[in-house]
């Protein structure tokens, strides 16, 4: 699967982005991507790309230039509220939020990359509506609804397009520390619209004061990015880093990687939905070509949690509970292992598996019903095969069974509940059955 992962442990701002993807992309599109930007606002704004150095690592800044003025850095400043870097010329622009979308339509892109557009702002303006308690119609935009800004939005909903990736997964974000000055006065970060923006992500603070992560940035992350995890197994072909201007300890840049969670060679991709449909503004790279010695359909690795603690203090019924609760509770898997705790005592290891994005709810029903104080948190890493359910007709009734495929494997079993009844029904040995429900399975499947 053609993955696209976003490293944000330096935040992330539009412009950072802009330029990460913008290194991805062959000379000639990078060429055909400045020339479709900058022919968006002609006589108005230009939008070059220039070498940039941070902390040894070379990347690629890019810089606006307003009325023959290069414009200021809205990295880590360019909230609807936020002015810290504005103040001197644009801080008194103000676009309503229909104004924005009718901005966007009116533009020279595709289809495509408008709705993705507008669906950002669309987040920026219902963060700022929701923290100023007002309308999402009475948002006016600030600093984000400058051309410069738009550049920004426009430009990564561009460039997705034209990477085309299958999938796009993020790091955890990075948001900083301290506070912000603003149009309003001196706010927290992360200020209230990127919290807001970013409700249901993984974010973390630090000792680097400043705010690294925009709602611009924000928005964009949360639109495109459909899971947030560290960096998974990949085949790295391809890395970008998008720098911003501000000096820290630590390089201050967005890292992109461009590759495959695959490891094994397939003929074609799966087929998911993609952030773009096949009609582009700009050429799209021919599709790689892959061996055809695998026939079956594409799997990529999926990654999951291990949440896991020790008990030694709980009687059989209420671990039987606790257990029973979990898997109820939707879990991938519950299981306990015998082990021996300190001073020699006999206990248990309780472990979950559940979905990247289901930790919160488990451990908060782990802490709940067991007597652990704290829980372990493991990624993980599996493959799975696609199962189905079909019926097998034998002489003792409907059997259901599991079929598993992929990788070129076809396997079945027949499923547990239903051999069961047919054995105590028709009085006849389990294992009788079961036998009859697989004869059945390798004559239809």
């Amino acid at each position: 699967m053609k993955t696209l992962f976003i490293e944000c442990n330096m935040g992330a701002a539009g412009d950072m982005l802009m330029g990460a993807l913008y290194e991805l992309l062959t000379d000639a599109e990078k060429d055909s991507f400045l020339k479709t930007m900058n022919g968006l606002f002609p006589d108005q704004i230009m939008l070059h790309a220039a070498a940039s150095e941070k902390c040894g690592i070379w990347g690629t800044k890019m810089n606006v230039v307003i009325l023959g003025k290069e414009e200021h850095s809205h990295e880590h400043a360019e909230h609807t509220h936020h002015a810290a870097d504005h103040d001197d010329h644009d801080s008194h622009l103000h676009t309503s939020y229909p104004q924005m979308l009718a901005q966007i339509d009116s533009l020279t892109i595709s289809s495509q990359v408008k709705e993705h557009a507008k669906a950002v702002y669309t987040l920026i303006g219902n963060a700022e509506s929701t923290a100023h308690h007002t309308e999402l119609s009475q948002i006016h935009f600030h600093e984000v609804g400058t051309l410069d800004a738009l550049m920004d939005v426009v430009g990564c909903c561009v460039l997705l397009e034209l990477l085309n990736p299958e999938q796009i997964i993020a790091s955890p974000i990075h948001v900083g520390s301290g506070s912000v000055r603003c149009a309003h006065g001196i706010l927290p970060v992360p200020a209230p619209a990127t919290a807001e923006i970013l409700k249901d992500v993984p974010i973390y603070g630090g000792s680097l004061e400043g705010e690294l992560c925009t709602p611009t940035g924000a928005a964009l992350l949360k639109h495109f990015v459909s899971q947030f995890t560290p960096m998974p197994p990949m085949a790295v072909e391809q890395t970008g880093y998008g720098m911003g201007s501000k000096d820290f300890p630590t390089a201050n840049c967005v890292r992109v990687f461009l590759g495959s969670l695959s490891i094994l060679p397939v003929p074609a991709p799966r087929q998911l939905p993609r952030p773009f449909a096949p009609e582009t503004l700009m050429p799209r790279r021919e599709e790689e070509t892959r061996p055809d010695h695998y026939t079956e359909q594409y799997h990529s690795l999926d990654q999951i949690l291990e949440l896991s603690c020790s008990l030694d203090d709980m009687t059989p019924e209420a671990v039987a509970y606790a257990l029973a609760l979990l898997r109820e509770a939707g879990a991938l898997d519950v299981y306990t292992t015998p082990i021996n705790m300190k001073k020699n005592r006999p206990g248990l290891l309780l472990t979950v598996l559940c979905n990247v994005t289901e930790e919160s709810r488990f451990s908060r029903l782990i802490l709940t019903h067991t007597a652990t104080r704290g829980i372990r948190i493991h990624p993980c890493y599996r493959r799975t095969l696609d199962a189905q359910f079909r019926k097998v007709s034998t002489v003792y009734g409907e059997i259901t069974v599991k079929i598993s495929t992929g990788y070129g494997i076809h396997k079945y079993k027949p499923e547990y509940e239903d051999v069961a009844a047919a054995a105590r029904q028709c009085k006849v040995p389990f294992q009788t059955v079961y036998e009859a429900a697989m004869e059945a399975c390798r004559k239809d499947y």
